[in-house]
């Protein structure tokens, strides 16, 4: 591991390994680039599938693990790592300002931070902070929301929320004006899980989409990511329905595919939230379920208030009920122009400028 210390302002971002948790941190290294700074991004080994999307000056995995359940041996185990990524981000630790996105890799390089008394922050992109997040608040000296409203925040943290909105990436930013596609001959659909997938959408809106008419069907375009594992048999379901459709594990370009699609199906993940909007695209959100503090849930509402999508309880959805609603959206596309357009109206763009003034400001 390199040290990062050299002139000049230094950042560190800390983020888990996740889409959710990494995509925000990108958008702010981008920005953060062109203002002459140097950022070094501390994470967890999953960001192996990530690592060509940074411009970052340094990926550095540091020791972490996530607390789940009461096994004193997992706890242990548990506290050693993190323990571990502790003194990995003590020696590493130089800069003149660390900001956390969430997870547990966080804890390491905010608690050296917080030690060495360099000035620290959190950004949280939900609607509910996060876990990790909420055991750090009280430490760091500022914490960046994407909501007005943030539930689960520490009361003493309170006066230390700054809102900023939450960044997006600059493959976003470049398709945020790229016109919604006309009706003419082909309906575009979007379906993705969030970063790692989701073997319900595998499962489910093929073989939903399959039960439409063939009229219908022909005039379909599909772009599905998939899990690795699932990929066969929705190449297959697609494929004996006659619908067109392109089925990967990940999509590099997965906004521009966006900004081209009618219409989102997904999960409602902050990030897949903040694309959603700053596109302008309408998306029916199917929010992860059984989620620890619903923040999904509380996300996909952000939207729906706004007139921007449709919420959907996983447990609510059935072949019947969602064929319903792609027949109905297509053949009157008003519906999804004004959803479109409502959606547009609560993008935030300016976010990543907002959270890098901030940044800056306080190193």
């Amino acid at each position: 591991m390199s040290d990062v210390s050299k002139p000049g302002k230094t950042v560190v971002l800390a983020a888990g390994g996740t889409g959710g948790h990494l995509f925000p941190a990108f958008a702010l290294t981008e920005e953060l680039k062109r203002r002459g700074a140097e950022v070094h991004i501390v994470t967890d080994e999953r960001v192996d599938r990530y690592q060509q999307d940074t411009v970052a000056d340094g990926m550095h995995v540091v020791g972490s693990a996530t607390f789940s359940g009461w096994n004193p041996f997992k706890l242990l185990r548990t506290a050693m790592k993190l323990g571990d990524g502790y003194f990995q981000a003590k020696k590493l630790l130089q800069p003149d300002f660390v900001l956390g996105f969430g997870g547990y890799p966080t804890f390491p390089p905010l608690h050296a931070a917080v030690d060495l008394g360099i000035r620290s922050g959190l950004h949280d992109a939900n609607a509910v902070m996060g876990r990790a997040n909420r055991l750090l608040a009280n430490k760091v000296d500022v914490v960046a929301t994407s909501f007005p409203d943030v539930k689960n925040l520490p009361e003493k943290a309170a006066s230390k929320v700054r809102l900023t909105g939450n960044p997006v990436r600059d493959k976003v930013l470049r398709v945020k004006d790229v016109p919604y596609p006309d009706f003419e001959y082909r309906y575009y659909l979007l379906i993705f899980g969030g970063s790692q997938g989701a073997r319900f959408f595998s499962d489910f809106f093929p073989a939903a989409l399959a039960k439409l008419d063939d009229a219908f069907k022909s005039r379909l375009d599909v772009v599905q990511q998939c899990r690795e594992e699932d990929l066969s048999r929705v190449r297959e379901v697609y494929q004996r329905a006659g619908i067109s459709a392109k089925c990967q594990s990940f999509f590099d370009d997965l906004p521009a595919i966006m900004s081209q699609s009618h219409l989102v199906i997904s999960r409602s993940g902050a990030s897949t939230v903040a694309e959603l909007a700053v596109c302008g695209r309408p998306a029916i959100m199917v929010p992860l379920p059984h989620a620890l503090d619903n923040d999904q849930l509380l996300n996909a509402r952000s939207l729906v208030g706004a007139g921007g999508g449709w919420l959907v309880e996983q447990k609510d959805m059935s072949e019947a009920r969602f064929a319903g609603m792609i027949r109905d959206f297509f053949e009157q596309p008003s519906t999804l122009v004004a959803a479109a357009r409502a959606a547009k109206s609560v993008g935030q763009p300016e976010a990543v400028v907002a959270l890098a003034d901030l940044v800056l400001e306080g190193a």
